[in-house]
């Protein structure tokens, strides 16, 4: 079993900058694909970022340039810096950790979902 605990969600203005943590319990992170997703009111969950257990990230196109994923495998945690923060980023985001593509492993862990706000 993995807990995936996720911290630094908030408010912010428009333009402003929030980081999110995702601490992983387990021996699992380190060859985990981890991703970031999020769910806007009223809207279905959908993927924003994730980065492979290699730092391989990929992005949302309209978050790329403004969001960076990143990972300490020393720390099991998985960051998510976020600048630039528009109001149509409002959204539940989650942590997610994934088996890597070519991989016997099935699992599918979810953080709690901290809340993102951001005032215009």
């Amino acid at each position: 079993q993995v807990q995936l605990v996720e911290s630094g969600g908030g408010l912010v203005q428009a333009g402003g900058s929030l980081r999110l943590s995702c601490a992983a319990s387990g021996s699992i992170f380190r060859v985990s694909t981890m991703g970031w997703y999020r769910q806007a009111p009223g809207k279905q969950r959908e993927w924003v970022a994730g980065i492979t257990s290699g730092g391989r990230t990929n992005y949302l196109y309209s978050v790329k340039g403004r969001f960076t994923i990143s990972r300490d495998n020393a720390k099991n945690t998985v960051y998510f810096q976020m600048n630039s923060l528009k109001p149509e980023d409002v959204a539940i985001y989650y942590c997610n950790a994934k088996p890597p593509r070519v991989s016997a492993l099935k699992y599918d862990y979810w953080g709690q979902g901290p809340q993102v706000t951001v005032s215009s």
